[in-house]
């Protein structure tokens, strides 16, 4: 069967904000300790952050990280992490039964979001804190001196103000599982008042921007559409929060089960999942703001997505400091589903505005390391590296007759598709996953965008779906490069995509 792609470059979905190649890292595992700092690695520089990280980390062009947490967050003293580091206190983590000796703070991150390139997007706890810890938190962060909590900053050896834009009010608080779970209303009720007081903290009055600017606010939306208050608890907290934040946070993890009736194509219905779970939260936030009578548009934040298969038993001691756990490593077959995730967020792009792919080392995560050692890129690194250094600009809606399988969610396409157009580098990507079990013919006509010709075109597949990276076999699952196609007419393209299969094409005009 011949699949037929259109895209007209008239027909604009939404301008791509850089912010949805975000990702996160959490004090859970070994994602901060012996992921991006370990003081006593080879590449380690004098603040203990791995070079050998950092690098891949710049290879993905991530522009934003989210931090600390997550669960940990709930239970977390932002003070705790600051200050000589021979005076921090060591403490049970709660979240992961984990002992976090806060050797590494807010001014780590910040000094290492410095080295890396990446803007910060810090997270205040909502479980176990009040809104003035939230506030004091803004204060230490953003105030230029001459206060108590700014002038803390200074004391610790960061004389500027870091001046971060980017806040999330709490993490996963529909969930009964988080710290300090509280019910959609008086979630919304604390959030509103931390939206309030935060803003204050940063000197913005009356709607004005505070001298820094204005600060971009995150409340937290269900942890994903399986919870029994979704999207009731959205429709709740924006309610109350609607006029003072920016974004409405949705986190969705997606896992291959052989327990299901049909395990991969389940797995495979996951971005058309995806989909559908942005299009309720997004006709959510729509009915909110016609009922509360605003002019102001509320994003999302899909600030925690990824593939989580691997859910095995803990071997590791309880209160072990760094353990190794949710250390995932990814098949053939979970970057194929991850691609097509991928496709989801630029389909989406007029409403998400940030994403973080969580997370970004060692834990569920791209990049791997080992103690002392070397590191591996997933195969779930590739689809990454090249949406987030080539799909800018705009996305452009796509129209296909691609043929459908059934799966738990309902109907999926075999061939899923996302186009972008970078108007200023005068580019165009497609991206194209091939779900069927056999090749497929596609026929891409790409129409106004002006006379197009190939100029990159990868391809990754594999015989074996559950192939995977390791440290001693790191390009078993690679991209390879392949014949530019030509393009008749300026605008048509024909292609033969193999079996089970993740390609890249890029034209420019």
């Amino acid at each position: 069967m011949k699949v037929r792609i259109f895209a007209d470059a008239n027909l604009k979905i939404g301008a791509i904000d850089e912010h949805i190649y975000g990702s996160f890292i959490e004090h859970l595992g070994r994602a901060v300790y012996e992921g991006i700092y370990e003081p006593d690695h080879p590449t380690a520089d004098a603040d203990g952050f791995r070079g050998d990280v950092i690098g891949l980390i710049r290879e993905l062009s991530v522009p934003i990280v989210r931090y600390p947490g997550g669960n940990f967050l709930s239970g977390y003293r932002w003070e705790d992490g600051i200050g000589p580091r021979e005076q921090r206190p060591t403490r049970l983590d709660l979240a992961w039964f984990t002992t976090e000796t806060n050797e590494f703070g807010t001014d780590e991150f910040m000094k290492w979001c410095k080295k890396a390139g990446i803007e910060p997007m810090m997270a205040v706890n909502m479980g176990t804190a009040g809104i003035m810890d939230a506030a004091h938190l803004v204060e230490y962060c953003n105030h230029a001196g001459g206060t108590q909590y700014s002038d803390m900053r200074r004391a610790n050896g960061a004389e500027e103000p870091y001046n971060v834009t980017y806040w999330c009010i709490g993490n996963e608080m529909d969930g009964p599982w988080q710290i300090g779970h509280l019910s959609a209303d008086e979630y919304g009720k604390k959030a509103l008042e931390a939206a309030k007081v935060m803003r204050w903290s940063n000197g913005e009055m009356d709607g004005k921007p505070g001298p820094n600017g204005r600060l971009k606010l995150i409340v937290s939306g269900s942890s994903n559409h399986e919870m029994p208050t979704f999207p009731e608890w959205d429709r709740t907290v924006l309610e109350h929060t609607y006029k003072q934040v920016d974004l409405l946070s949705m986190h969705r993890y997606y896992m291959y089960s052989t327990k299901r009736k049909h395990p991969l194509e389940d797995f495979l219905g996951s971005a058309d999942d995806m989909d559908e779970y942005i299009g309720t939260l997004r006709a959510t936030i729509e009915y909110v703001r016609a009922k509360v009578r605003s002019q102001k548009r509320v994003g999302i934040s899909f600030d925690e997505w990824n593939i989580w298969t691997v859910n095995a038993p803990r071997t590791e001691p309880l209160w072990k400091r760094a353990p190794h756990i949710l250390e995932d490593v990814y098949t053939f077959q979970d970057s194929l589903v991850f691609a097509g995730l991928m496709n989801t967020l630029l389909r989406n792009c007029d409403v998400v505005k940030a994403a973080c792919l969580a997370q970004l080392v060692n834990v569920i995560a791209p990049i791997m390391t080992e103690k002392g050692g070397g590191t591996f890129r997933q195969t779930s690194f590739y689809p990454f590296f090249y949406a987030a250094n080539n799909a800018r600009g705009e996305t452009v809606r796509t129209i296909s007759d691609s043929d459908c399988f059934e799966n738990m969610y309902g109907e999926a396409r075999y061939v899923n598709e996302a186009v972008t157009h970078d108007r200023e580098k005068r580019e165009v990507c497609v991206f194209l996953c091939n779900y069927a079990q056999k090749s497929r013919d596609v026929e891409l006509e790409l129409r106004s965008f002006g006379k197009l010709a190939a100029c990159d075109y990868v391809e990754m597949t594999s015989s074996d779906l559950f192939a995977v990276n390791g440290f001693d076999h790191p390009d078993t699952v690679v991209p390879h490069k392949k014949d530019l196609p030509t393009v008749r007419g300026g605008s048509k393209v024909s292609l033969r995509l193999p079996a089970m299969s993740w390609s890249f094409l890029k034209f420019t005009y």
